[in-house]
């Protein structure tokens, strides 16, 4: 089934997703995109024109493999994921907000928390395909892009783990204050979206909430080729 569709995100158990969020730090939409979807997607990597830039990961330290930020307009897809994820998410980001102290709270349409991008400065797209060959990987970083931040970010698997590549792990680790970070590997098939921080999320502690910082990545391809969809919310310096 596709769930790709307005309709359809919105029918999602966003109370279970959320609880997921808020206990592991992820939370997985299993096929939310099609196979013949994600083809279709792959294939796009190909046509420049719709791109704005193309960044080769090793020429600035940041692992190796290569991605592609989509240009304005966005695909109607792309566009269409970005403005139908960002309702349920943005109830979440509020609620964490509040619980971490933040007063920043974010408008319930998209469209408007994109305005609010513009006004700061940031009008580039930041929605991208990835792309890496055996060998490649991804360092952990966060993708932050400037002051204006949504705190939540999906990233959708295109390829096949049971015939196109091994390897290529999803890994997200939490830095906990005053203790030793946790790794979180994210088991992944064709079509799955995962939901995770941006840069930081709340954790319940003996004392209150407290606030960790996040870092996400992809460990080393053994084989193969691996392509994700990544849906960021926030735009770009």
């Amino acid at each position: 089934m596709n769930k790709m569709t307005r309709d359809g995100i919105a029918s999602l158990d966003w109370e279970k997703h959320a609880r997921e969020l808020d206990t592991h730090g992820c939370a997985i939409l299993e096929h939310l995109i099609d196979p013949d979807t994600c083809r279709a997607l792959i294939a796009r990597y190909d046509e420049p024109e719709t791109f704005r830039s193309h960044i080769h990961m090793a020429r600035h330290g940041f692992g190796r493999g290569e991605y592609k930020y989509f240009a304005y307009p966005l695909p109607d897809m792309i566009a269409g994921l970005r403005q139908s994820l960002y309702p349920p998410l943005a109830e979440i980001a509020n609620r964490w907000n509040r619980a971490m102290g933040l007063d920043r709270h974010f408008p319930g349409d998209h469209a408007r928390f994109v305005a609010q991008c513009h006004e700061a400065g940031q009008t580039r797209p930041t929605p991208l395909l990835l792309r890496y060959g055996a060998g490649d990987y991804n360092c952990l970083h966060q993708d932050v892009y400037g002051d204006c931040v949504f705190p939540l970010q999906v990233a959708i698997l295109l390829s096949d783990p049971e015939t196109d590549f091994e390897g290529g792990e999803f890994v997200l680790t939490e830095q906990r204050p005053r203790m030793q970070s946790r790794a979180e590997v994210v088991p992944l098939m064709q079509g799955d979206a995962v939901i995770f921080p941006v840069h930081h999320r709340p954790v319940a502690g003996m004392r209150g909430t407290y606030r960790v910082n996040m870092r996400h990545g992809v460990s080393r391809l053994r084989a193969g080729s691996r392509h994700t969809l990544g849906i960021i919310f926030h735009d770009a310096k």
